[in-house]
């Protein structure tokens, strides 16, 4: 039997208070949390784990420890910082977020889940994070990990992502009054360490003795999902092409769309059939003698996989492209490349 929120939330935070992650993001006990440094880590953490946004969030603050300071900066510095975080639009909106907090609302951030959801960028997770933790002020939070949690809690074997109104619906049922941020914290730490996907560790668990999932056996099922569609496959080619000087041609991608206003080695169109001769040549940056080297780059996005062929060749001396920037080899680390072109890159240097 589920017990009333005021106990359940008194185990959870009892746990908590004992096996609270250190996390660089995360206001020691008793401190107060920063909206700034909470909303930076929630906006990081979308898509991506803990290890892999640690180093990125240092970096962040090291550069830009306030909300002002990051809007002052320039987007192609945020966007070579933010270099294979993935998911750029992410990196765009929080340039175009820390304006906004700066400039309408004198750097600090609004209070209120309805007024964060304002804000370019937050949608309901992410303003309820900020509303919970960084302001003391209840909020559902309901991120992968909640959702997990609560799945098992209350068995519902309804499949993803249908199930994410209930779950919502359920969770709320349990948000406490008191320490709101502590226990969005607790219930993140919870699915992250103990109500895990695979072997979870129900001995371990607060809730254990009230987990119906668990009751029943089947808590390692949950949350239930209807079997993903396989990803197709689209194909393209990239020109490297260097001048006389050994610079490499950039360009940069179109500020909407996937990877936009990132920076990259010129391709054709990645399409279901790789290009075929006359496609390469009417779409190549400049003309040349371009010629194919061998394999092939691959990489996974999040709705298709994408095979590059990588052809080369040297302009003529003099060449001016309209269609990007030479480079220097040596700077191509001050560039603000996605991880696909990153591998265009090594590719490119071991076997041109």
């Amino acid at each position: 039997m589920i017990p009333e929120k005021t106990e359940a939330a008194r185990r959870l935070l009892s746990w908590y208070d004992r096996h609270r992650r250190d996390l660089p993001w995360r206001a020691k006990p008793g401190e107060t949390a920063d909206p700034y440094r909470v909303w930076l880590s929630e906006i990081m953490l979308q898509q991506t784990t803990v290890p892999a946004a640690a180093p990125y969030f240092r970096t962040f603050t090291d550069r830009w420890p306030t909300v002002r300071a990051l809007a002052d900066a320039p987007l192609d510095d945020v966007l070579v910082a933010w270099a294979g975080l993935g998911y750029y639009a992410r990196a765009r909106n929080l340039h175009k977020c820390a304006r906004v907090v700066a400039e309408a609302h004198g750097g600090r951030f609004p209070a209120t889940e309805a007024d964060l959801l304002e804000l370019p960028g937050v949608g309901a997770y992410t303003a309820a994070a900020i509303t919970a933790i960084a302001f003391g002020r209840k909020a559902t939070v309901v991120d992968g990990n909640v959702e997990r949690v609560i799945a098992r809690i209350f068995a519902v074997e309804e499949p993803m992502p249908a199930a994410k109104p209930t779950l919502r619906r359920l969770a709320a049922t349990l948000t406490p009054d008191e320490r709101p941020g502590d226990y969005a914290q607790a219930m993140m730490d919870l699915g992250a360490t103990v109500c895990t996907p695979r072997k979870p560790k129900c001995m371990l668990c607060p809730w254990s003795e009230f987990c119906r999932a668990r009751a029943a056996g089947i808590a390692e099922t949950l949350p239930r999902k209807l079997a993903k569609a396989e990803k197709p496959t689209r194909r393209g080619v990239a020109y490297w092409v260097l001048n006389p000087d050994g610079a490499v041609l950039l360009r940069r991608r179109a500020e909407e769309g996937l990877l936009g206003g990132m920076a990259e080695v010129p391709s054709t169109r990645w399409e279901q059939e790789a290009p075929d001769d006359a496609a390469v040549a009417a779409q190549q940056p400049l003309p040349a003698r371009w010629r194919r080297l061998p394999g092939l780059v691959r990489h996974t996005f999040t709705h298709f996989h994408l095979e590059l062929e990588v052809v080369a060749a040297v302009a003529g001396t003099g060449w001016q492209s309209a269609a990007g920037t030479w480079v220097p080899v040596d700077r191509l680390g001050d560039q603000a490349l996605p991880s696909v072109m990153v591998k265009v890159v090594r590719h490119a240097l071991k076997t041109v």
